[in-house]
């Protein structure tokens, strides 16, 4: 009898380990979607839109017509000049986040002297670190970035950006 059976067929255990792989896989690649589609906004969130909405708003004025700024996080350059430079660290998942932020902080006249990625897993809010004497200057970088910042004094481990604030956003 056993001459009879088909040599070409595959056996019944060695296909139902395959259709296992592959059902692995796809539980993976589910898994992985669902994991990581928040990240998939192109850098917009709903956290930027009420600074969009107080954009729109228009100027209030004072009793003697000159108009003040509606965004209570506005800086100036004197408020920024006395900073120093800080260097804007990426820890999380975002593409392009520390150069968003960046910019963001330039635009707000701070100097900023580069945009790179920290992988850590350690950091999971945005933060500022200082060293002994910058505690002032971080907080208003903190008030800064877009999303907010805590301020943390840097940690002995900590070497990067030696010298100035390290800014460290995961989020915007």
């Amino acid at each position: 009898m056993k001459a009879d059976r088909e040599t070409n067929r595959l056996p019944l255990r060695a296909g139902a380990m395959l259709l296992l792989a592959v059902a692995v896989v796809f539980i993976g690649l589910g898994w992985h979607h669902a994991a990581t589609s928040g990240d998939d906004d192109g850098g917009t969130s709903t956290a930027q839109s009420p600074t969009t909405s107080e954009a729109a708003t228009p100027p209030a004025s004072t009793p003697g017509g000159e108009s003040e700024s509606a965004s209570p996080s506005s800086t100036t350059a004197a408020d920024t000049a006395d900073v120093g430079s800080m260097c804007v660290l990426n820890a999380g998942t975002v593409t392009g986040l520390a150069g968003d932020v960046s910019d963001k902080l330039k635009e707000a006249g701070f100097d900023v002297s580069g945009a790179e990625n920290l992988s850590t897993g350690s950091i999971s809010e945005n933060t500022v670190f200082y060293d002994e004497g910058q505690e002032e200057a971080a907080k208003k970088v903190a008030d800064a970035v877009p999303g907010g910042a805590s301020t943390d004094p840097r940690p002995a481990v900590f070497t990067r950006c030696e010298g100035e604030l390290a800014v460290i956003v995961v989020t915007q």
